[in-house]
């Protein structure tokens, strides 16, 4: 059997030594995967590696012993923890049979007394595991059934396919707990164009998942499964405005599977729904998104609410037929692809509208559908289509050539004005950004976090965005913006530095004489002097 990975934690670097090196650790069936100074330190290592056990101090900096295990008990509670102290105290005693520690022992112990702490404590776990095992082995037929029933579920959620009568009882049967009262869809994409050597195309998709399952399990309430060769992750929300949070958390995401695996994902997030029967819409939203990684590069993050102008009609998004597909490369591109898709129309159109009452009725749907898609995403095709009575009477009659140039000139204007529009948004988020931060830079607390709240983003959206309109980051233009305005009361004004300081948001004089002589090669004081000779 594997040995058991140990923490030592405790602030006297050669009391950690002694531990380390006075106990056979491997005969124990232990390993000791590292040392900290700190209850910092053990979490920040627990973070990277999994510890089966604990070993710590109570007095140390930073954090002591008890405000660790609090965290370990939290955030870990299938570690197990042993005290090490030197303090004999009835209230240090008190709080660890509170916590549930397991043993606490005093400095100095004896190797005979870890050796016979630790071997009790391995003999514990392993019983633990293998009545684990045991318990797995009487429900095994049940759990691998359960979770493919349940994908199978979802999928026909996706699909749209459940009845809302039949909805409590599917919930029930399949033990599902989903109680939103906010729900969305994220499609997980990998790239099978990008996979790295030496991994099977086949499992990296399956890799992806397992990591997905691992990074947002403590984070947020989801089911996870495949379909149609993605990861959907189905997730709940207490309120709407977390959806901006969760999108930063997935570019965080797509970083660290990028690292670790070397899959390049983009993550596309779907509309908001307030029930489970309309995730076919989310998720719908949701694939629209990804193919926005076309505009918007991988890996990356794509909330559909962020990157569509307006809310999209389901059917430009659902729709398999050549239409709906027609609609979904005119929101993307590029314009290639849209000849294609205006091809495929065309094609269709020629195989199944045989007589003219057919070819009519096809091409009256057209009409019907590029208006409505317009009038979803506010884009006005009247200078472009003429009036829409008219349109209906000649446009039947053209030939085909003169119909697919008609199509294909009017889905470019489409996209074209899609992509002003959004280049339009982008800039309003700008403008209404720097608004911002020219009511509130005074505040020292002002951050990223602040403007994305205002505007009801997520950060990595704007700063993406906000770099590419501004050629700055974010924090590189509010600092240019307080220092270019403390640059002026410094001559305007006969206030003192520190004084300016604050009143620009900086509550560090210091710091401020620090960013401000980095800024114009001269201390404020000297700036002043220099200006005014």
């Amino acid at each position: 059997m594997k040995n058991y990975t140990l923490l030592l934690v405790d602030d006297e670097e050669d009391v950690l030594q002694v531990i380390r090196q006075k106990i056979n650790w491997e005969a124990l069936g232990f390993s000791v995967i590292g040392t900290a100074t700190n209850g910092i330190e053990a979490l920040e290592i627990m973070e990277e590696n999994p510890v089966d056990v604990v070993m710590t101090d109570i007095k140390m900096p930073r954090m002591d012993g008890f405000e660790l295990i609090s965290h370990v008990k939290k955030d870990y509670p299938a570690t197990k923890i042993i005290i090490f102290s030197g303090f004999d105290e009835f209230e240090y005693a008190k709080e660890a049979l509170r916590l549930k520690v397991g043993e606490y022992l005093l400095k100095p112990a004896s190797a005979t007394e870890l050796t016979e702490v630790f071997s009790q404590l391995k003999l514990k776990i392993d019983q633990e595991l293998n009545e684990s095992r045991n318990m797995e082995n009487l429900k095994e037929y049940y759990e691998q059934s359960l979770p493919l029933i349940q994908a199978n579920f979802y999928s026909t959620l996706l699909e749209g396919k459940v009845k809302e009568e039949d909805l409590p009882k599917y919930l029930k049967n399949y033990q599902i707990n989903f109680t939103g009262p906010y729900f969305c869809c994220f499609v997980l994409h990998t790239s099978l164009s990008k996979v790295p050597e030496g991994i099977n195309p086949m499992f990296l998709g399956t890799s992806v998942q397992k990591e997905a399952k691992k990074y947002f399990e403590q984070k947020i309430e989801a089911a996870y499964f495949n379909y149609l060769g993605d990861t959907i992750m189905l997730v709940q929300l207490e309120k709407e405005s977390q959806i901006s949070q969760l999108t930063d958390e997935c570019a965080r995401f797509c970083k660290y599977v990028l690292k670790i695996l070397g899959a390049v994902v983009t993550v596309g997030i779907g509309q908001v729904c307030d029930t489970l029967l309309k995730l076919d819409q989310s998720y719908a939203s949701g694939r629209m998104a990804v193919s926005y990684r076309g505009i918007y590069g991988t890996p990356h993050v794509i909330n559909i609410k962020e990157v569509a102008p307006q809310e999209m009609e389901k059917y430009g998004l659902t729709s398999e037929n050549a239409l709906g597909d027609l609609f979904k490369k005119i929101h993307v591109g590029p314009k290639t692809e849209i000849a294609l898709a205006v091809d495929k129309y065309m094609a269709d159109l020629e195989t199944f509208a045989k007589s003219l009452s057919q070819h009519t009725v096809a091409i009256s749907e057209l009409i019907g559908q590029l208006y409505r898609f317009s009038a979803n995403n506010h884009l006005n095709l009247e200078p472009f289509m003429g009036n829409i009575k008219e349109l209906y009477y000649w446009l039947p009659d053209l030939e085909k050539e003169a119909l697919k140039k008609w199509l294909l000139d009017i889905s470019f204007t489409l996209h074209d004005n899609l992509s002003t529009a959004r280049n339009r948004s982008n800039q309003t988020l700008v403008s209404k950004a720097k608004n911002y931060v020219h009511e509130n830079y005074a505040s020292p607390t002002l951050s990223l976090d602040d403007v994305c709240q205002e505007l009801g983003v997520s950060n990595s959206y704007f700063s993406s965005m906000f770099k590419k309109e501004t050629g700055l980051s974010f924090i590189s233009f509010l600092t240019d913006y307080r220092l270019d305005h403390a640059s002026r009361l410094l001559l305007e004004t006969d206030e003192k530095s520190y004084i300016i300081s604050q009143a620009v948001g900086y509550t560090d004089p210091n710091y401020f004489s620090y960013v401000f002589k980095k800024r114009f090669g001269l201390s404020p004081l000297k700036y002043r002097t220099g200006h005014k000779l």
